[in-house]
């Protein structure tokens, strides 16, 4: 979608101007893929309106392929409005306006389900699903149990406005069953599904992905998997490699599965906004997954890029270059702990102990 930043704090009703942005889960993680140097393709459709012409420009521009992004003759592209307040505070405020969108209407009847599945990580988001039936139908289909098919990632991204009744959250379970690498967070879990146990609870209900990411705020995140958590199953081979027609609700995994666990804290990261840093996560750990970095180092990854969101105003930021992220990710547990990262600190490359400016 189009988006629409203030210019100033204040409610929607107060605030006298905008400024034009870009946002969206899946193409804001396609975009930081990019970033991060991976090839990315954007699937989706877009009005044949201005707004659509600037989406598919911008997106582009971030390295993009949105050769696949078909333009609806009569749809509109999807905005919104929203203030510069966190999500978790009572102030934020968003206005959707995609009802009858372009994007709407995706199905599997006029999405290009080749283009889709033509990759090493094809990553789904639940706010897709809520989208329309049509959607849900669509993602149904792109996580159904197929041999040789690309790694599904889901990021269940529960948005309560769009799933005013529990009861339709569970649509997000089921499609999270079906995928092989999943994040959530605690929140979303407890707000969606009444799990409140923590990390340990929500992989009793989740035990079926190959790996589940619990991201906890700024505390850090969890990652469960059924392979070891170090070399082997974190390999570029394991990502490529075609997989069994084993995925959803009946291969439930025993319970032991939420053995395997590994939590990395967050660094101290001086917060600008939230908005975009759950997809800036998932970013950073896909690409050390298709690095075939440990899951260790894959919720590292995920932090840094998170905190390049988090350190900006809007949905999408600058991750920091390769060799500085290597070097952070490198650091030892103590050293970590003391990463404060300020805004700016994507384009300080120095050394590690030096990474904050301030």
């Amino acid at each position: 979608m189009v988006t629409f930043v203030p210019t100033r704090p204040g409610r929607l009703a107060d605030v006298p101007s905008f400024d034009r942005a870009i946002g969206g889960a899946e193409s804001n993680v396609a975009c930081a893929l990019a970033a991060l140097g991976h090839a990315t393709r954007w699937v989706s459709r877009v009005g044949a309106d201005g707004f659509g012409d600037h989406l598919l420009a911008r997106i582009a521009d971030h390295g993009v392929d949105v050769s696949a992004v078909h333009r609806d003759p009569v749809r509109p592209t999807g905005i919104y409005f929203r203030t510069g307040a966190d999500r978790a505070t009572g102030a934020h405020e968003v206005a959707y306006y995609r009802a009858g969108s372009a994007a709407s209407a995706m199905s599997a009847a006029d999405v290009d389900t080749a283009a889709v599945r033509a990759c090493r990580v094809l990553h789904l988001s639940g706010i897709t699903a809520a989208l329309s039936p049509e959607c849900r139908e669509l993602l149904w289909q792109l996580t159904a149990p197929r041999a040789g098919g690309p790694l599904i990632s889901f990021d269940v991204n529960f948005r309560p406005a769009l799933w005013p009744e529990r009861a339709e959250a569970a649509v997000l379970l089921e499609l999270a069953r079906r995928a092989d690498i999943v994040f959530v967070g605690a929140d979303e879990a407890a707000e969606a599904w009444g799990v409140t146990g923590g990390a340990e609870a929500i992989r009793q209900v989740l035990p079926e992905p190959e790996v589940l990411v619990v991201k906890e705020g700024e505390r850090g995140a969890t990652a469960f998997a059924r392979g070891p958590l170090e070399g082997a199953g974190a390999s570029t081979d394991a990502v490529t490699a075609p997989k069994p027609p084993t995925r959803g609700p009946s291969a439930a995994r025993p319970a032991d599965a939420a053995a395997r666990r590994a939590f990395e804290p967050a660094p101290r990261v001086q917060v600008v906004s939230t908005i975009g840093a759950g997809d800036a996560f998932a970013a950073g750990f896909l690409s050390a997954t298709l690095r075939g970095l440990p899951v260790r180092q894959r919720l590292r990854y995920g932090h840094l890029v998170a905190a390049a969101a988090l350190t900006t105003p809007t949905d999408l930021a600058a991750p920091p270059g390769p060799g500085h992220a290597d070097r952070l990710v490198a650091l030892d547990a103590p050293a970590w702990g003391r990463l404060r990262l300020a805004p700016g600190w994507t384009q300080a490359e120095r050394a590690p102990e030096e990474a904050n400016p301030t």
